[in-house]
């Protein structure tokens, strides 16, 4: 039996003409394979569509067995979060530029998706993060915001540092003057936290990462944890107002002094599909450009 009846698809937001022509032709192909095809808003409107023809995104996780993605890793980022409690797995055409998450080009979707409508892929899945901004009197947080790549706390509207503690399963840590602090899943670890300086670290480690923005003190240095931990940012400076906290760059929230932020794990996944053949190092070697020589046996 056929695993993946109905197929969502959620687009670039973009005007740009290779997104509608891709989205086009997605949806005809599936449509010939049989599957029944959901729209998000996005996608019907780019597509000229009546406006009741695309769907809520809580309605494709709801309905559908594969979500696909058309887009860079920016679009994928805001499909996971939005389908994080649905469980439905992801599939990502990449329209971007570097394409750590969306790794499928465009020229070769249809021959893709009719191997992975046949069974042939690989799954991949991703842990996320959970943020929550609790005031000085322990009022419980209005919501949680989540994060794929990572939760940022980070200065705006200045050009001085930030001061804040950091404490881990109640443990404090250290205090710092910083331009930030960027806390990641091992999916991060090629995002933000790289340009950071921290580690690049497999997607399937359970760990969290701890990774200081132009820290004030040289000593401080990127930290990994495990991915159970319950991080907690203590805002202390004297600049009330200055401080903010940023999911996956697409979600802002500022921070007063004396708030604390909370992070830790999500309670739930991302299952990303790949096809056949997929390898993580491979990935690593064509986006950040290493060494393409091939492997050969060396002789003593």
């Amino acid at each position: 039996m056929r695993q993946f009846r109905i197929v969502g698809i959620i687009g670039k937001q973009s005007e740009e003409p290779e997104v509608e022509v891709t989205l086009r032709r997605l949806t005809e192909h599936l449509r010939l394979r049989g599957c029944q095809v959901l729209l998000d808003a996005e996608s019907a409107r780019l597509l000229r569509l009546r406006p009741d023809d695309g769907v809520p995104v809580a309605v494709l996780g709801a309905r559908c067995d594969l979500v696909v993605v058309v887009g860079g890793d920016g679009t994928l980022l805001h499909a996971a979060r939005a389908l994080a409690g649905s469980r439905v797995q992801l599939l990502g055409i990449n329209l971007g530029r570097l394409g750590f998450l969306v790794d499928i080009l465009p020229e070769h979707s249809e021959t893709a998706l009719d191997a992975i409508l046949e069974g042939e892929y690989e799954t991949d899945t991703r842990s996320l993060l959970t943020a929550a901004v609790l005031a000085c009197d322990d009022t419980p947080p209005e919501r949680a915001y989540a994060a794929l790549n990572d939760v940022v706390i980070h200065k705006w509207n200045t050009a001085r540092m930030i001061e804040f503690e950091t404490y881990i399963d109640g443990d404090f840590v250290n205090a710092q003057r910083s331009d930030g602090l960027i806390i990641s899943t091992p999916t991060g670890s090629t995002a933000y936290a790289l340009s950071g300086g921290g580690p690049l670290v497999a997607p399937s480690l359970d760990a969290i990462l701890l990774v200081p923005i132009c820290p004030h003190d040289l000593s401080n240095r990127p930290l990994v944890v495990p991915g159970a931990s319950r991080i907690e940012i203590r805002v202390c400076g004297p600049d009330n107002g200055h401080a903010q906290m940023t999911c996956d760059g697409q979600t802002a929230v500022s921070l007063l002094r004396k708030t604390r932020l909370r992070v830790e794990r999500h309670p739930n996944q991302v299952c990303l599909l790949h096809p056949k053949g997929h390898n993580h190092y491979q990935i690593l070697r064509a986006k950040l450009g290493w060494g393409g020589l091939t492997p050969v046996s060396l002789t003593c």
